[in-house]
């Protein structure tokens, strides 16, 4: 009954989902900042968990044709993401750094080699929030790709409870999105996790 229940949902929620990020996205007024030039040029993607709401809707808004896909965790809840992220043209890869991480790393390379972008989350699948794991790090350090950085902050928002105090801006709210390009080449791998650290905290709701 569980796994029925689980197929219905995977059917049903992304649509809703989807519907009610886009109701949100166009009912607020958005303005973007670009702290770096973001060109075609392909990258590695990040956002924070916290920030998927309107995050991956950004990226489709800059990038609104370039190939692309997401590590997303194997969980349940990393289905109705992944359902929710097709409809945006974002391809999923299934798996994350505790589960997967393998297979998960070779779909990325292999996607890279086909000319996509792929986005992470470097805090999912389960934190702890705003932490930073190695997936992007290393993909971007061996691929040799810049870091498309997303954050945003809005005025007016509902927060949940959960651990990734996930952020869902109000309708007719202001949200200001903070976009950068950053280049880890030539880093050892903890300087690359300080440095990308740094940045993605500048523009996040605390």
């Amino acid at each position: 009954m569980k796994h029925f229940l689980q197929q219905i949902a995977q059917r049903v929620v992304p649509p809703i989902v989807y519907v009610f990020m886009r109701i949100v996205w166009f009912t607020t007024s958005r303005k973007f900042h670009f702290i770096t030039p973001i060109d075609e040029a392909q990258h590695v993607c990040v956002c924070w968990h916290g920030e998927l709401f309107m995050s991956p809707q950004a990226y489709r808004k800059i990038h609104k044709k370039h190939p692309a896909s997401a590590i997303i965790s194997s969980h349940f809840d990393g289905s109705l993401i992944a359902g929710t992220l097709n409809l945006l043209h974002i391809r999923p890869l299934r798996g994350s750094s505790r589960k997967g991480a393998k297979q998960v790393l070779m779909q990325a390379f292999k996607s890279i080699k086909r000319g996509e972008e792929v986005l992470i989350t470097p805090d999912g699948p389960k934190g702890p929030r705003h932490s930073m794991s190695d997936g992007a790090i290393g993909i971007a350090l061996k691929s040799k790709l810049p870091i498309f950085i997303m954050n945003f902050k809005a005025e007016d928002y509902w927060q949940l409870k959960s651990w990734d105090r996930f952020v869902i801006p109000k309708p007719f709210t202001k949200v200001d999105f903070y976009i950068q390009s950053i280049s880890l080449e030539g880093m050892a791998l903890d300087e690359a996790r300080a440095y990308l650290l740094e940045k993605m905290l500048e523009h996040t709701i605390e």
